[in-house]
């Protein structure tokens, strides 16, 4: 496969990173403040993985990664993902990322509004239900008994082909959970968001960050998506 380029070295990022140098995939990875604050990541991740711009890793291979806040997409280069598969790992934050009204009113999925702010890109929804410490414990070679599943979203087949196919390489099944407009399922404190993934899905929401994981097969995946009940994005606490 040729080079995985991803923008953004937050947590999601460099689980994604370290999946991808195990399955030999090589990444060229970008966040930010630059290619010099990568030093350490890059030196962990060996030489499979290199620091670039984000431009440089806009461009690598044929597939992105995005792992950034959603303020942030008005900053990437014009263009830079246009005709692209673009795996987008974010969420909505209003904490984070103040209150933005076509989101608040669900006049928009996360999903749609940040195709909206990438035309041209190929964006498909994935990694954004499960905590990025849960990425590498739940990762499994094909075929595995123990293997989970991971939801995306997308409005494209063919890129939805590529990035199941990028996700079973990473160690996950991927279970096709609609269009960009049917995200919601799977978007924060919605039936199929991070808590499946529990190895208690009872544990406080304080202690979430450290908790263990379960895995998590497709048939199960496919019912929290299938029971999922829209949660008002105004009145989300999470």
């Amino acid at each position: 496969m040729p080079t995985l380029g991803i923008i953004g070295s937050g947590n999601i990022g460099s689980a994604i990173a370290w999946l991808a140098v195990a399955a030999d995939i090589d990444v060229a990875i970008a966040n930010s403040r630059g290619p010099q604050s990568l030093t350490d990541l890059i030196e962990g991740l060996g030489p499979r993985a290199t620091a670039g711009t984000v431009e440089e890793a806009g461009h690598a291979g044929e597939t992105s990664v995005l792992s950034i806040p959603l303020t942030a997409y008005r900053d990437l280069p014009a263009g830079l993902l246009t005709g692209r598969t673009v795996l987008d790992t974010g969420n909505y934050h209003p904490y984070r990322d103040g209150r933005i009204t076509e989101l608040d009113s669900e006049e928009v999925t996360t999903a749609e509004l940040e195709q909206q702010l990438l035309p041209g890109a190929l964006l498909v929804k994935a990694f954004n239900n499960i905590l990025a410490h849960h990425i590498p414990q739940l990762a499994r070679p094909a075929g595995a008994r123990d293997r989970s599943a991971l939801p995306i979203a997308g409005n494209d087949p063919d890129a939805k082909a590529r990035a199941t196919e990028l996700i079973g390489r990473l160690g996950f099944d991927a279970v096709d959970a609609g269009t960009l407009g049917e995200s919601w399922r799977f978007e924060p404190e919605a039936g199929a968001y991070t808590r499946i993934y529990l190895a208690d899905p009872d544990v406080p929401a304080e202690r979430m960050l450290q908790a263990p994981a379960a895995p998590l097969p497709a048939e199960k995946l496919r019912e929290a998506l299938r029971t999922a009940q829209r949660v008002k994005v105004v009145a989300r606490t999470f």
